[in-house]
């Protein structure tokens, strides 16, 4: 019913704004929730539920939640979302096309350089049937599985540290879902704060790397993963 997205991903694609959007399916009987359906003393009492029917939250969100938190979007922010959006469909195709490409040359250096990979657009991954129930067009055709693939270098945590030095074309960066290639290895960034017990926990083993796949060549982008993995070897 309601959809939240971080603009300063996919659909800002260029790491340059920072912003989020909620869609309100408009499907929702807001009416038995005494925050909709009751007077709202902040905003001329009004009662969202008997004003705006199934579109009572996105109308508050938009009237008095905006008022309070003061989430309005700066004029460059908004902007650059603005350009995004309008090749957002172009750029998601390359994603996907590329993520695919990269997953299987990953894939085909498992038992040597690789000891997994994750990327729910091939066929082999858990995810795949969810992958194609969801992620189609309205002809029913899957159209692919975003540009986020996830591996494991084998070698643990070391050779992980130094395939990422040997890098030319990514960047290490937190960062995700940019135009650019980027890679992370979350043991020792996002989550450096775990232990190695909360680690295993949480499904991020050592020698994980999470690779944010670009719109760049997918033959340049292969060719410095693979640079990477025998300077690193």
């Amino acid at each position: 019913n309601v959809v939240i997205h971080s603009t300063s991903k996919y659909m800002d694609g260029h790491a340059c704004a920072i912003g989020g959007v909620i869609v309100d399916g408009g499907n929702f009987d807001w009416s038995v929730f005494p925050e909709f359906s009751q007077p709202n003393a902040s905003y001329h009492g009004v009662v969202y539920s008997e004003q705006f029917g199934n579109a009572a939250y996105i109308a508050k969100a938009r009237t008095m939640l905006l008022r309070d938190f003061g989430a309005v979007p700066g004029p460059y922010n908004a902007f650059f979302l603005n350009l995004g959006l309008e090749t957002l469909h172009l750029r998601m195709e390359r994603h996907c096309q590329n993520a695919m490409e990269v997953s299987r040359y990953l894939q085909s250096k498992l038992g040597g350089d690789v000891c997994f990979v994750h990327y729910p657009g091939l066929s082999s991954d858990p995810d795949y049937p969810l992958a194609k129930k969801y992620l189609k067009n309205e002809q029913g055709v899957f159209i692919g599985a975003s540009g986020v693939v996830s591996f494991g270098v084998a070698g643990g945590r070391e050779r992980a540290a130094q395939w990422m030095d040997a890098l030319k074309l990514a960047a290490i960066v937190v960062h995700v879902a940019d135009a650019r290639i980027s890679v992370l290895h979350p043991a020792s960034t996002t989550h450096r704060q775990l232990t190695d017990e909360q680690l295993s926990d949480c499904g991020i083993t050592p020698e994980l790397i999470r690779l944010s796949v670009g719109i760049e060549s997918a033959s340049d982008i292969i060719e410095d993963l693979e640079q990477a993995l025998n300077a690193s070897r």
